[in-house]
């Protein structure tokens, strides 16, 4: 069942390349030290945090911004949100490496790749707006009857697909978003004409 989700927003990539090589070092360090659960909710803050604050979305993508001002203002920010450890270690290097535009795919790497080591499958569904809990219960009762069983949601939101979900399984793609359905229609109108 879907007991936790993780909600990215619409411009958080997915992992790959570098920001899965940074996600699974983090995995690795936090199985070695037996601290995963603190790393997950230190990782599940900072994407609640890159998703709510448009300020520190600005702040984390900021190329002008020196080593030291992002140091500066970074590790306030987690002072603040209660983030330390082998998390705070991580922003540290990514601010050294000037790779701190990547922490968002990172942590969304890194519930993936923590999905996957707990034998959970990851579905990522795209909304135009937040789900409820009802919703999520619903999706994944759905998925459990179409046979994907322990799934966790990563929900992205992106206005952009104006309503209805696009759902995403192991290889599997379910659209049923107005954007779309109003692209199909557009183009059988195209064709009839």
């Amino acid at each position: 069942m879907a007991s936790d989700a993780t909600t990215v927003s619409p411009d958080a990539p997915r992992a790959t390349g570098l920001a899965q090589r940074y996600a699974q070092a983090l995995l690795d360090l936090a199985n070695e030290r037996r601290t995963v659960d603190k790393v997950a909710a230190d990782m599940e803050t900072l994407l609640a945090l890159w998703r709510d604050d448009d300020t520190f979305r600005a702040f984390v993508s900021d190329p002008r911004l020196d080593a030291a001002s992002q140091m500066k203002g970074i590790f306030a920010v987690l002072d603040r949100a209660g983030v330390s450890g082998d998390v705070r270690n991580l922003v540290g290097v990514l601010v050294n490496n000037r790779r701190l535009a990547v922490l968002p795919t990172v942590a969304t790497g890194f519930a993936t790749l923590l999905a996957e080591s707990r034998g959970q499958q990851t579905a990522e569904v795209t909304t135009a707006h937040p789900l409820s809990d009802t919703q999520r219960t619903q999706i994944a009762a759905r998925l459990t009857e179409a046979g994907f069983g322990n799934v966790r949601l990563i929900e992205t939101l992106d206005p952009s697909i104006l309503g209805g979900m696009i759902l995403r399984i192991g290889s599997r793609l379910y659209d049923t978003s107005i954007k779309s359905r109003l692209q199909r229609l557009s183009y059988a109108m195209k064709g009839a004409a």
